[in-house]
């Protein structure tokens, strides 16, 4: 949760960057909202987690990023600031779409663990999904404009990101840390 709160501070920075370079004013309107929702609403699900566990917003912001955070975060903010729009938005899409997947996976499962619950109730919601879907709206008509040469950099830069999201989750679970003190 840590690491996600972390995470969510530079992923709004990479949204608020893609608003800037949208070309319709409601992908403006959206991407901006987003980059607000992701430090308002999805930090305030962080809080309440971390306050059960009792761990403050002094620590966290005590904690560096994990390697896997730091690389994935840096790829988000590069993609979005010097790729094309296209590359941008392939590079964000992962983050969305594999949450609500991993929601809607979970939900099935279910969990008997409250905390654990809250989170999957959150990016298994109907209203997640709408968030999600009109990302996903947004990518179609974008990319569906690629030209050829262009479309590997798309691919590549989707790729990527999907594996960030992998060894994210993968980092969590290891408790990944620097190998060398870093501060």
């Amino acid at each position: 949760m840590i690491q996600d709160s972390l995470y969510l501070r530079d992923f709004s920075r990479a949204l608020s960057r893609l608003s800037s370079r949208s070309r319709r004013d409601e992908w403006i309107s959206m991407f901006a909202e987003h980059a607000k929702t992701a430090i308002d609403v999805e930090k305030s699900l962080h809080r309440s987690f971390l306050a059960e566990w009792r761990i403050g917003e002094e620590e966290i912001m005590k904690k560096p990023q994990s390697p896997v955070n730091y690389a994935y975060t840096s790829h988000l903010l590069r993609m979005t600031s010097e790729e094309s729009y296209e590359e941008a938005i392939a590079a964000v899409l992962p983050c969305y779409w594999i949450y609500l997947e991993v929601g809607k996976h979970l939900e099935r499962k279910g969990s008997p663990n409250p905390l654990y619950r809250r989170w999957i109730e959150t990016y298994s919601s109907s209203t997640y999904e709408s968030v999600v879907r009109a990302v996903l709206r947004v990518a179609d008509i974008v990319l569906s404009r690629v030209e050829s040469d262009v479309w590997t950099n798309v691919e590549r830069a989707f790729r990527i990101s999907s594996i960030y999201e992998y060894l994210f989750w993968d980092s969590a679970y290891r408790l990944e840390d620097w190998v060398f003190k870093i501060w």
